[in-house]
């Protein structure tokens, strides 16, 4: 990989890389036909080589098409994602994130969700996480 995987993503970025992770690999058609609000082919086809450049994904020849295919794992893009989070809405703090998940409606994290944090945190601590 040509760059560390907490390079930074713009949105349009992450959804690029979504469409890709979910089909496993894609084109520069199938992206532009799966985007919401899609740009232009030829702005999804300069995304695809910038994301290529800071080593997000990879592509393959076949025919006159390039395929591509991420190098970095969902995981690893999710965990990205959330580092950039927490550190542009949160001030880098993880706690200020999870009392902001908490502090959501009732609804959005039901008790069972709440118990299963519980253990992951209990379980992180164990690990000294």
């Amino acid at each position: 990989m040509k760059s560390s995987p907490s390079t930074t993503l713009s949105r349009r970025e992450r959804q690029i890389m979504d469409v890709i992770h979910r089909r496993g690999e894609a084109t520069a058609a199938d992206v532009l036909a799966e985007l919401p609000d899609p740009p232009t082919y030829s702005a999804v086809r300069a995304l695809l080589r910038v994301l290529e450049q800071k080593g997000w994904v990879s592509h393959a020849e076949r025919g006159r098409a390039y395929v591509y295919k991420a190098t970095v794992t969902r995981t690893v893009a999710r965990r990205a994602a959330l580092k950039h989070l927490v550190a542009t809405f949160f001030g880098g703090s993880a706690e200020e994130a999870a009392a902001a998940l908490l502090d959501l409606p009732r609804e959005g994290l039901d008790t069972a969700t709440r118990r299963r944090l519980a253990a992951r945190i209990s379980t992180a601590r164990r690990e000294g996480r």
